[in-house]
């Protein structure tokens, strides 16, 4: 049996999809999987056991590519991609994502099954012959496992699996220790970036933050984020000394740094559902999202929001920012001491 999936970003989609994997493969023990993806997530399932092939999709260089005149490469790769895809017949597609980009890939994949959601969202639902209705009061992991459910899976406690390996420890091991930080010894990581300007939260109360962990708690802050500038930035509003590994780890390496890290300070970001699927415990700053939705999922984590009457809105701009703006320094330094304490 071969078995395709369709969920192509962004890293924490991907993230809620992993549960989903592990119940297809166990499942279809048998059956030959392939998950379809783009390059900017594909490190997370890059190697992954329960997979037989990965398909890395370049589409956003190709539009780049293709909008500067320059047609010969996006399309021979375009091309190549496709054959790629067409290398075997699916008896089974599962298209996650439920836009139009990933069903453009259902339809081009000509699987038997194609299995998705009933919705129109566009357009996506024009090319499935099997579809299952999308409960959005359900947390999305717990909605993507649905498919699984229909397919007669029983699904208990959700897996989550990242395939590090020992290079992507011996890398971030090696980073630590560069920066005086042993393998005993304890941290805190932050990561204070976010897609959206919505999910931010102020530098100067991040760098509040970060000197009372430092001074009052006496653990290292240790910055993750791919924006090294803008760490660099709060770090420059800081008193005590902090940690910056910006634009220094993979995917997997950053899964492997917050397995290490005692807890995660984040915004609604993919970074907060990767530590939340190494078991981490996360605190988490939410302003215009929903965390029943797309909060870190899981047991032991802390999520600090306003819950304004506007809120959630989904807006990634915004006149006011309240909703993130309210949220203080002292309840996250609170929640903090409190976890850090709890850890004993």
């Amino acid at each position: 049996m071969n078995i395709l999936i369709v969920k192509l970003s962004a890293i924490g989609d991907v993230i809620h999809t992993l549960p989903s994997l592990a119940a297809l493969r166990k499942l279809y023990p048998e059956a030959n999987i392939t998950w379809v993806i783009e390059d900017a997530s594909s490190d997370l399932i890059s190697g992954h056991p329960y997979l037989d092939r990965v398909i890395v999709s370049h589409r956003k260089e190709w539009i780049r590519e293709l909008k500067a005149g320059r047609v010969s490469k996006p399309i021979k790769e375009i091309r190549a991609f496709i054959d790629d895809l067409r290398r075997q017949s699916y008896d089974l597609v599962i298209d996650f994502h439920g836009l139009i980009k990933s069903a453009a890939i259902v339809l081009l994949s000509s699987g038997k099954r194609r299995l998705g959601y009933d919705s129109m969202q566009e357009l996506s639902g024009l090319f499935l012959n099997e579809k299952i209705p999308e409960d959005m009061q359900k947390h999305a992991i717990d909605r993507y496992l649905d498919f699984l459910r229909y397919l007669g899976a029983d699904v208990k406690e959700p897996e989550f699996l990242i395939p590090i390996g020992e290079e992507n420890k011996s890398r971030v091991e090696a980073l630590l220790q560069r920066n005086e930080i042993d393998k005993k010894d304890s941290f805190v990581a932050v990561s204070p970036v976010a897609l959206w300007d919505t999910k931010l939260w102020a530098d100067e109360k991040f760098a509040a933050l970060c000197d009372r962990v430092s001074e009052e708690l006496k653990v290292s802050v240790v910055f993750t984020g791919s924006e090294r500038g803008k760490l660099e930035q709060i770090q420059s509003l800081m008193k005590t000394p902090s940690v910056n590994l910006g634009g220094e780890t993979t995917l997997r390496d950053l899964a492997y740094l917050y397995q290490r890290s005692a807890l995660l300070i984040t915004t609604d970001s993919g970074p907060m559902h990767i530590a939340a699927a190494m078991g981490t415990p996360v605190i988490a700053l939410f302003g215009p999202t929903d965390p029943s939705r797309t909060g870190p999922y899981g047991k032991g984590h802390v999520v600090i929001r306003r819950g304004l009457p506007c809120s959630p809105c989904l807006l990634k701009k915004c006149d006011s920012m309240k909703c993130m703006s309210d949220i203080t320094v002292d309840e996250v330094f609170h929640a903090v001491k409190e976890k850090l304490s709890g850890r004993g």
